[in-house]
């Protein structure tokens, strides 16, 4: 890997970092507001929101510009929800304008890999972004809960300009402007992410003709043997992930009775078992077997119900990192198989677009779901068995799936594996 890489690494775990902060800052906002638990997973909702709506754009647009450019928009962006939160406009709606930048952010940070890296280097180099992005989770709900942290946020909040008043008064706003200030530094590291050299894909005249486009590439990843099952996997795992998110801070406040600070703590110990598995598994699992890791999900879902019997911390961070490991061996392959066939089916931009429109469109659906839940007053040690079985079962189903597709279409699944074994042998 050369330099130019490890800049666009940089700035994917900058960007990532405060993405991550920005969500336990934001909680601690509500919480502020004194707002009912079952809003707050809304968070999500409203920054996922933007990835389903604009999906049939924003890939479009990231093929449109060099993917250094489209990525220094998006933090910019960025910045401006903070700026907007800090400027005491409702939560949710600023942190919508946060996934606006991230969505635009996301086909320009993944179609940059295909456009920059020969595809024999696509698991190494996602096993790379997906552990660094881990790392950045880590360290994002870790940061986030400093910030926040009685100690942390009186040591910020008496830093004083004189005769200028900020308007900053509370841990959640001294959080957001620091988080603010991080997001600039991705985008300083944005300016020096290098062309690729890849012609640009001029915009669809009309609207319209984005949306069938769009919808057309939909069609096509899907209908592919290989890429409806990576596709099926990523948009499931995903949905999950986010759901994850919540379902630790609820659980670690019943069982361990953690306040939010140390609960995020507890979700970076998750992130830090992702990035362990992404690192595995980009050393050891090739592009063509990808599909041999699906059953690691369906054990992942069934561990998930373990929290269940867990009431002390030297229990539960084992359990933990084991789910994020699970989680992160299984993930990183199936990624870079769909990036791979999205790449010569419709494009790097579109094809990441579509992944995004499905795996959001999945966290939108199970955050509702998981809301749901709460709002009516079901037990958290139930919403966990739901959840490890649903994933359990989904994932089971996709199995069979691809168990079908191997032995019905068996010559044209053999021909796609062959043909993702000639790149990955390809230096």
């Amino acid at each position: 890997m050369n330099r130019g890489f490890y800049i666009i690494m940089a700035a994917q775990f900058f960007s990532s970092l405060a993405d991550n902060a920005l969500l336990v800052a934001a909680i601690a906002l509500l919480m502020q507001a004194d707002s009912p638990s079952w809003l707050t997973p809304y968070l999500k909702f409203f920054f996922v929101i933007s990835y389903v709506v604009l999906a049939p754009y924003v890939g479009a647009f990231a093929d449109r510009l060099p993917k250094g450019v489209v990525m220094l928009v998006s933090n910019a962006i960025k910045v401006a929800g903070c700026v907007i939160m800090l400027l005491q406009f409702n939560p949710l709606a600023a942190y919508a304008l946060v996934g606006l930048g991230a969505a635009a952010y996301s086909p320009a940070k993944y179609g940059i890999l295909t456009e920059y890296l020969p595809h024999s280097k696509l698991v190494v180099a996602n096993g790379w972004i997906e552990g660094l992005t881990v790392a950045s989770i880590i360290l994002g709900t870790v940061l986030g809960g400093v910030l926040i942290h009685d100690r942390v946020s009186h040591i910020l909040l008496s830093f004083d300009l004189p005769g200028f008043d900020s308007g900053i008064d509370t841990p959640a706003e001294s959080a957001i402007a620091i988080i603010a200030a991080i997001y600039v530094i991705a985008a300083l590291f944005n300016l020096y992410i290098p062309r690729t050299g890849v012609p640009m894909k001029p915009l669809p005249a009309h609207p319209l003709e984005s949306l069938r486009d769009f919808t057309g590439c939909v069609r096509r990843l899907w209908a592919d043997r290989l890429g409806q099952i990576s596709l099926a996997v990523t948009t499931l795992f995903w949905g999950a992930g986010a759901t994850l998110q919540f379902i630790v801070i609820e659980w670690s406040r019943a069982s361990l009775g953690y306040d939010l600070s140390r609960a995020s703590m507890l979700q970076g110990v998750c992130a830090l078992g992702i990035a362990a598995g992404a690192v595995l598994a980009a050393t050891r699992v090739r592009l063509d077997r990808s599909v041999k890791v699906i059953p690691l999900g369906i054990g992942m879902g069934l561990i998930v119900i373990l929290m269940n019997v867990v009431q002390t911390v030297w229990l539960a961070v084992p359990l933990i990192i084991l789910i994020g490991a699970l989680a992160g061996y299984f993930v990183v392959p199936m990624n870079a198989l769909l990036q791979h066939r999205g790449h010569h089916l419709v494009g790097a931009g579109r094809s990441i677009a579509v992944q995004n429109f499905n795996e959001n469109a999945s966290i939108l659906a199970m955050i509702a779901t998981y809301s749901a839940l709460v709002a009516s007053g079901v037990s958290i040690y139930w919403v966990i068995t739901i959840f490890g079985l649903l994933v359990a079962g989904t994932m089971t189903l996709v199995q069979l799936w691809f168990n079908y597709n191997r032995r019905v279409h068996e010559a044209e699944v053999e021909q796609l594996l062959a043909f993702a074994r000639a790149e990955d042998r390809h230096l």
